[in-house]
């Protein structure tokens, strides 16, 4: 994988072999924590775009278990506001659920206008666990891929940002993070069963993410397919897709002041000339900041 870590990169053009993925880069932590503190400021700049605009941007999150999922996501959170920020993890449906179409369930939880949204684990359930553990037939499972598809499609074509992340570790490192959680009292919780019964099952899972891959990645609505064995490269490559894809000719300028409020600021605060004049100021230009954290 290059290590310019240029998001095309990382798009699936075609059915992967996840077994052959050999090349696992890894990252310094002072250099993980340079880039991520500048592409976190680049969301947070994206974020403030959105807002009072149509635009809306979607996350689906996807991975084996223990593949890092969880820190992606808290370090998202660190970076946007909650207002307009939002995270759903996705578990098994409900007996209410259970008894609508599987796609259902997603439509109530679809970013609002300027909102930047995270399904940690999605609708690829239908096609991943479903049809491993045989919750659903093969005829729903094989179905799913022409209803994912035209389901995204109209995602998309609605305006949103659809943005598709696999974080992929080898099964060496799974075991190696098992055994760190149940060593850590503080991580221990995030050990379930169905951790090891899926592991068991991994020859299954992984021919089921390679069709999966293969029938829904499409040129809108694409997969990104991680390498994550180092967990600081995985975060950062996942922060470079996301900045790069939902800041596509969006202006990070910051908006000018509205002059109604400067005018009751003025009264209300008591400003002197020199502050009026510092808040009339245009915004020092971002898209320096902007080039040079998606280039790294």
């Amino acid at each position: 994988m290059p290590q310019a870590m240029e998001p095309q990169n990382f798009v699936v053009a075609r059915r992967p072999r996840l077994a052959d993925i050999a090349e696992h880069p890894k990252m310094e932590f002072a250099d993980y924590e340079r880039r991520l503190a500048s592409l976190q400021e680049v969301l947070q700049l994206i974020q403030q775009a959105y807002l009072g605009t149509s635009e809306r941007a979607l996350l689906v999150l996807e991975g084996w278990d223990t593949a890092g999922k969880g820190g992606l996501v808290r370090r998202l959170g660190w970076a946007l506001d909650p207002r307009s920020f939002k995270v759903h993890p996705i578990a098994a449906p409900d007996e209410h659920e259970r008894a609508q179409h599987y796609l259902q369930r997603f439509w109530r939880r679809l970013p609002q206008n300027g909102q930047i949204v995270v399904f940690d684990r999605s609708w690829y359930g239908r096609v991943l666990v479903e049809r491993v553990e045989g919750l659903a037939t093969v005829k729903e499972w094989r179905r799913a891929y022409r209803e994912i598809n035209e389901f995204e499609r109209m995602l998309t074509d609605s305006g949103i940002r659809l943005v598709k992340l696999f974080l992929h570790i080898t099964p060496d490192e799974q075991v190696r993070r098992f055994r760190d959680r149940l060593a850590n009292p503080v991580k221990r919780w995030k050990l379930s069963y169905e951790d090891f019964r899926n592991r068991a099952r991994w020859p299954d899972y992984e021919t089921a993410i390679e069709d999966m891959m293969e029938e829904t990645t499409t040129k809108h609505a694409p997969w990104h397919l991680i390498p994550a064995n180092d967990k600081p490269y995985g975060r950062i490559a996942a922060f470079r897709i996301l900045a790069d894809r939902l800041g596509a000719n969006v202006s990070l300028e910051p908006r000018p002041i509205d002059p109604d409020l400067l005018k009751e600021a003025k009264r209300a605060l008591g400003l002197s000339a020199s502050d009026i004049e510092r808040a009339s100021r245009p915004a020092k230009p971002k898209d320096k900041l902007k080039r040079n954290t998606l280039e790294s």
